[in-house]
């Protein structure tokens, strides 16, 4: 009797029609037979392809503009990686001294009001310089 009571939840949820033998974005089965399961969409690779930082040179030191509610100038660069694909990146920070041909270091992490831009610039490595303390 102790094996009933185990078995009575899922038994109420197989009764109550809770599991689907297939998945709803399938189709009916009458496409699927004609037309076969249709294509699972691709994950999408990020640009740094699963590494957590990459070398970068600065083609170009842009200035963009955030989402709605916010107003200010951000400081990007437009940068070639090592891996040979071009990305906009965020200069976290206030003040930088990034020109053309400087080589960064670059990590993942999005800005949340700009959009497409979902890399940043390690501060302190290669030709990027520490963030300036402010003097009292």
């Amino acid at each position: 009797m102790a094996f009933l009571g185990r078995l009575r939840p899922v038994l109420s949820s197989v009764l109550q029609g809770e599991f689907k033998s297939r998945n709803l974005d399938d189709g009916h089965l009458n496409q699927m037979h004609r037309q076969g399961r249709p294509p699972r969409p691709l994950k999408k690779v990020s640009a740094t392809f699963g590494r957590p930082q990459l070398k970068g040179r600065v083609l170009k030191t842009l200035i963009r503009k955030p989402k709605k509610p916010n107003s200010a100038n951000r400081k990007c660069a437009r940068v070639r990686l090592s891996n040979g694909k071009e990305a906009v990146v965020f200069i976290p920070g206030e003040g930088h001294n990034l020109q053309e041909h400087n080589v960064v270091l670059i990590q993942g992490g999005r800005t949340q009001d700009l959009p497409g831009v979902k890399l940043t610039v390690v501060r302190g490595k290669y030709d990027c310089a520490h963030v300036v303390k402010k003097k009292q």
